[in-house]
């Protein structure tokens, strides 16, 4: 039905009524986010982890806090599971999320920022007073119609925010995010930038190169509003683990991690990490990719990638919805040419990649994350995790 709607009626039309939406869901609870402060993150890779580290770094300074990810709901302490598979839920569940966290008593909102929830201008009627960019790089090229598209609609969210904006200095569309006028900046890098490692020299727990720019941002965060250094620095340093991002699952005899990693940036630097960080003797990988016609480009990119890092590739389903499963993963068998093995159950293709692995060995399980539920067609959602399926294979298999 929604497809019909989107080729039967003009662009402008389905424009104006996401803005519509967006006003009515404010209108309806009072326009909640003038009495928060409201940060907006967003970028391709990093966003949940983000909203988790700048979360923990105003708690720690003493902050009531809400924040809403893809993984979760907060509200002080009641947290609950995102179940709606959508970075950024629509205008009334946003809306609504919002009063709650100002009846909570709340004094910040740290949300997720999608270029698909911009371009439905959900970020319409939320009285942004941070913008944070994390890194750009291909992803919803399809529904955007091209890069560049994309590259605007996260563009359109920081011209939206006046007052604070705090960007990724290392990342190459960097200068494309500085030039939207805001009442102060702040830029964070390894080596450069008003915050950066350099100078820090920062030991979080989480692994991967990736992990420090998503904690200086939370760091950049907390600076702009005031909180200390020190603080800032103790906050992220404390942080064990996010949900769902390369979440170690099995650490004997072999390591068992699961990742969201769905872009090809957000992959690589995955394999990359758990090589540096592990040396495994061989690294197995269990994947899909999305289906319901999303990114169909990066399908052979993604199989590329593993193909050099992986030692054992096994491919397998991931969110179909309304497309063919065992076509997605052709599509990613076309950029594999050595050999691997397709296991349409992903069960079964977990499991399989346990009886595969020896000591030493990693295994990495990615697509899913911390999701509760695979998306099927017509709708159809099944209960799903990653992390419980392969704790009850790893216990089956009596290893």
């Amino acid at each position: 039905m929604k497809e019909l709607i989107k080729k039967f009626i003009p662009a402008f039309v389905l424009s104006w009524y996401h803005f519509l939406l967006a006003f009515f869901g404010a209108l309806i609870y009072r326009f909640p986010s003038k009495k928060l402060k409201v940060i907006g993150v967003t970028g391709t890779n990093g966003k949940t982890t983000v909203v988790s580290m700048t979360t923990t770094v105003l708690e720690e300074a003493g902050y009531k806090v809400a924040s809403l990810s893809s993984i979760k709901f907060k509200i002080g302490e009641k947290e609950r599971i995102n179940t709606l598979k959508m970075t950024m839920p629509g205008r009334f569940k946003l809306q609504k999320f919002l009063r709650e966290a100002v009846s909570a008593g709340c004094q910040y909102a740290v949300l997720e920022v999608s270029s698909e929830g911009v371009r439905q201008h959900r970020h319409r009627f939320i009285d942004f007073s941070i913008a944070v960019f994390t890194n750009l790089t291909p992803e919803h090229i399809e529904s955007h119609g091209g890069f560049e598209n994309y590259k605007k609609a996260k563009g359109r969210f920081f011209q939206s925010v006046k007052k604070i904006h705090i960007v990724n200095i290392d990342d190459k569309h960097a200068e494309y995010f500085l030039q939207f006028p805001a009442e102060k900046k702040y830029t964070y890098g390894l080596e450069r930038g008003d915050i950066n490692n350099k100078e820090l020299r920062l030991d979080i727990k989480l692994p991967g190169q990736f992990n420090i720019y998503n904690a200086l941002a939370a760091i950049a965060v907390g600076f702009s509003q005031g909180i200390s250094l020190e603080t800032c620095k103790k906050a992220v340093e404390g942080v064990k683990g996010v949900p769902g991002r390369m979440e170690m699952v099995v650490k004997e005899p072999f390591k068992v991690v699961v990742d969201y990693a769905v872009t090809p940036d957000a992959l690589e630097g995955l394999y990359k990490t758990l090589k540096k960080e592990f040396s495994p003797k061989k690294l197995i990988a269990v994947f899909g990719a999305c289906g319901g016609g999303r990114d169909k480009w990066r399908r052979p990119v993604l199989g590329e990638i593993a193909e050099r890092y992986c030692d054992k590739i096994i491919l397998t389903n991931e969110d179909p919805y309304e497309e063919n499963p065992e076509k997605i993963i052709e599509d990613i068998s076309k950029g594999i040419k050595k050999e691997h093995e397709k296991i349409l159950d992903r069960r079964q293709a977990i499991k399989r990649a346990l009886e595969l692995a020896s000591p030493g060995d990693v295994v990495a399980i990615t697509g899913k994350g911390a999701e509760p539920q695979m998306a099927l067609a017509k709708g159809k959602k099944i209960p799903w995790s990653d992390k419980e399926v392969v704790l009850e294979q790893f216990k089956e298999l009596g290893i």
